[in-house]
């Protein structure tokens, strides 16, 4: 997945590896890591994920990239300094670009108050597109 853009078959096959535990302590490992923009889509994502209106074929895309985003080694492990992050930050916003139509206002609202716990200055700005 590291040399191209992942499809939404790659992300579902990583379903198997998502768990709402591992995504919070991965989330809490990389948080000061990687900032405030892929947290935030990232905890877009899990709520999304959450959401009873997500239809299951964006479930299964999103509980894929989570579940990739959690794995200890992937293709690029993520002690490696910025690279390592960067095939988890692929997965993210290939599946928040598949799933774009399902991600609510109030999605968005409740990542965002969740953000402010890691980033409480947080500004829009920060946010990228997805703001």
């Amino acid at each position: 997945m590291a040399d191209r853009n992942p499809t939404s078959n790659d992300l579902q096959q990583y379903q198997g590896n998502y768990s709402e535990k591992g995504f919070w302590e991965k989330l809490r490992k990389i948080a000061s890591k990687t900032g405030a923009k892929v947290v935030y889509y990232a905890l877009v994502l899990y709520y999304t994920l959450a959401d009873e209106n997500t239809p299951a074929k964006y479930k299964a895309i999103i509980a894929g990239a989570l579940g990739y985003m959690i794995l200890p080694m992937d293709l690029l492990p993520d002690f490696i300094p910025f690279a390592g992050l960067a095939d988890d930050w692929a997965a993210l916003i290939a599946a928040v670009a598949y799933v774009s139509s399902a991600i609510t206002p109030s999605v968005k609202e409740r990542a965002r108050a969740k953000l402010t716990q890691w980033f409480p200055k947080a500004q829009d700005a920060d946010l990228g597109d997805l703001a």
